[in-house]
């Protein structure tokens, strides 16, 4: 019985994985096709499209999937939805600032899935730019961390492109810049042949909010509340934790 346990708890947790994996596949393949929709289906003209087909493939999304999802999106192929972005603002445990970014193709359900995860973890939503005033509109480059490269090594590949800083991430290098030079920074890490994980636009708050374990672990459960929602495509928030209080969770 205790190796039918085992195998029923294994299963479990390839099931949680699987799920997970599946929800990123599904996350990544929907920006593709909005990527496709708004800027065609040609990805050497069409920079965002570019960005969002190299993290796909990063994360292992089958070429299929990410052809059919181009196709979906320039109207090369039926059945595409009507995908709209809403944002959401709210407040979680401790007073940390939440911006939850939604991309669907149906607003009241969207509205919904946040309303309950918030009101079930102790957070509050709040009115448009009621806490959006905290984060700044950022591009942001992921950098795989290798022996190849290193902080002044990526710096100096962006710096002359309008690169900001390059923060080390634990596993990765995050490069920040101004929104409007992300196609300058991809390009400059691109000619310095460093392969990046992604680049996007995203949201990097001004204030943070540190936290002690309890805190954290409050506010990583209304992160995976608000996860488990399909509609639900980024989540930004203020906190910070001292790296042995993160060190903790990530066993789990």
């Amino acid at each position: 019985m205790a190796g039918h346990s085992k195998w029923a708890t294994t299963k479990h947790k390839k099931a949680a994985i699987d799920a997970k994996r599946g929800k990123l596949f599904a996350r990544l393949v929907k920006n593709i096709e909005v990527a496709a929709r708004t800027g065609g289906g040609d990805p050497d003209g069409n920079p965002t499209l570019y960005d969002a087909i190299q993290k796909a493939k990063k994360n292992s999304v089958p070429s299929d999937n990410i052809e059919r999802a181009v196709k979906r999106g320039s109207g090369a192929e039926a059945g595409g939805a009507d995908w709209e972005t809403i944002m959401y603002e709210g407040y979680g445990p401790n007073g940390v600032a939440f911006l939850v970014e939604c991309l669907t193709d149906n607003r009241n359900r969207a509205a919904s899935d946040v309303r309950v995860a918030f009101t079930r973890n102790g957070g509050s939503l709040a009115d448009p730019g009621s806490v959006s005033y905290l984060f700044s509109r950022k591009g942001l480059v992921e950098i795989a961390k290798s022996d190849d490269i290193d902080e002044d090594t990526i710096l100096m590949a962006v710096l002359d492109a309008g690169a900001e800083e390059v923060n080390d991430e634990g596993d990765t290098y995050e490069v920040v810049c101004e929104a409007g030079d992300l196609i300058e920074v991809r390009q400059g890490l691109i000619d310095a042949s460093i392969e990046y994980n992604s680049a996007e636009v995203g949201f990097v708050p001004s204030t943070k909010v540190e936290l002690d374990e309890t805190g954290v672990r409050k506010v990583l459960t209304m992160i995976e509340a608000l996860d488990d929602s399909d509609d639900v495509q980024n989540i930004y928030t203020n906190f910070t934790a001292d790296d042995s209080v993160m060190a903790q969770f990530e066993s789990e």
